[in-house]
């Protein structure tokens, strides 16, 4: 690896596993697919920060988030990092029946992810990614105005917000050259979702979420203090509003006030370099369509404290530029959850089931919208334009 290149999470963690500089910080079994980590709470009387910080601090020094002697010591805040960075990848799930928390040195225990969910041994992955585009866009790059045309496989080594202006005909029998992007490079910024939620086809909420963590769709508020649960609580969030504040029959509302009292820790959904993920936490069922479901015409069920990818953004990119060479349809960006009741489901109209969210990540909108390829609010809204709440 060239020096100064970044290493993405996983990377970094065997790299600290391997050296045997962190006490308490160790392979679980001989095939390392799980390890060991240190997870001693900062209000113990043993609590030593040199010792039981180091890896925590270590991981924010990495990532420019703490300076020996620039920044104050926030033990909390570093371990909050470190959490929050396993909990949205993808490489990793909690084993909670391996975990020793009320231990005289309590860890948790990790596993690491192949891409279908299984365990994987510890290994190198490549540093540099190849990622064909078309040679006739990006001989334009002085005039890169296309956000976020973006895709990962570390975290340094992607596109942040890459804007091209397609300008004249497109040449004839021109092959596109297959692009290696190295470090560094921008980091990937555009975060933003447009998230609309939805009373059996009646609109009662529409926002723009903008934090780096994603939001939170739930009924009531993130709870204090139950972090072991969530996560650091700096995700927006975005709480169901009171079923009477559309135009519904008593009975609808109250299977509605029913199905709500299931959804109290409801989904988190974010934007990483890889694509746009989700992970369900609610009692509740919840169910999806989009880009990677598996399914089109049956219903795709979310697993409860699993990880699920829901676009893919290298997948995006290639397919939309299949789309601008003439070889494939639009791409598909837009997401729709569907709490509490099986979905897809052909035999019953979207219109008719209590709670949906449509979720637009709004750099695959805009890039679309710049080529000329997106669909207008009015087109995109499928769930009917003579519905009250749609007035919102």
């Amino acid at each position: 690896m060239e020096e100064g290149a970044k290493l993405h999470l996983k990377e970094w963690l065997i790299t600290q596993i391997e050296s045997g500089k962190y006490e308490g910080l160790c392979w679980e079994d001989d095939n390392k697919t799980m390890f060991r980590i240190p997870w001693k709470h900062a209000a113990k009387k043993d609590y030593k920060q040199t010792e039981d910080a180091a890896l925590f601090k270590a991981w924010a020094v990495y990532k420019g988030k703490y300076k020996e002697g620039r920044d104050k010591a926030d033990p909390t805040m570093w371990k909050t990092r470190l959490r929050c960075a396993l909990n949205k990848s993808t490489d990793f799930q909690e084993v909670p029946e391996r975990n020793q928390l009320d231990i005289t040195e309590p860890y948790k225990v990790y596993c690491i992810q192949l891409d279908n969910g299984s365990a994987k041994p510890a290994g190198t992955i490549k540093q540099n990614v190849s990622f064909p585009f078309p040679s006739h866009i990006l001989s334009y790059t002085e005039n890169l105005l296309i956000k976020s045309c973006f895709y990962s496989a570390l975290e340094n080594l992607m596109m942040e917000h890459m804007y091209c202006e397609l300008t004249g005909k497109k040449p004839q029998n021109q092959v596109p050259a297959p692009i290696t992007f190295f470090s560094p490079a921008p980091t990937m910024s555009d975060f933003r979702m447009k998230v609309t939620l939805l009373y059996q086809g009646q609109r009662v909420m529409q926002v723009t979420t903008s934090s780096p963590d994603g939001c939170f769709i739930l009924q009531g508020r993130v709870p204090l203090g139950n972090e072991r649960i969530y996560g650091p609580c700096t995700a927006q969030q975005l709480s169901f509003p009171s079923p009477g504040s559309v135009s519904l029959p008593s009975c609808m509302a109250e299977a509605m006030n029913r199905l709500l009292c299931h959804l109290e820790r409801g989904v988190l959904l974010w934007v990483a370099q890889e694509g746009v993920f989700i992970k369900r936490f609610c009692q509740g069922r919840v169910y999806w369509s989009g880009p990677t479901a598996q399914h089109s015409d049956r219903p795709n069920k979310l697993e409860r404290e699993k990880t699920f990818k829901l676009l893919d953004i290298p997948t995006f990119v290639s397919e939309l530029q299949s789309c601008l060479q003439g070889k494939g349809p639009t791409p598909s960006y837009e997401i729709e959850l569907c709490f509490g009741e099986e979905y897809p489901d052909p035999g019953i109209p979207k219109t008719r089931k209590l709670i949906m969210a449509q979720v637009v990540p709004l750099f695959a909108e805009e890039l679309l919208q710049r080529f000329n390829l997106g669909e207008t609010e009015e087109k995109r809204l499928v769930f009917g334009s003579n519905t009250e709440g749609e007035k919102m």
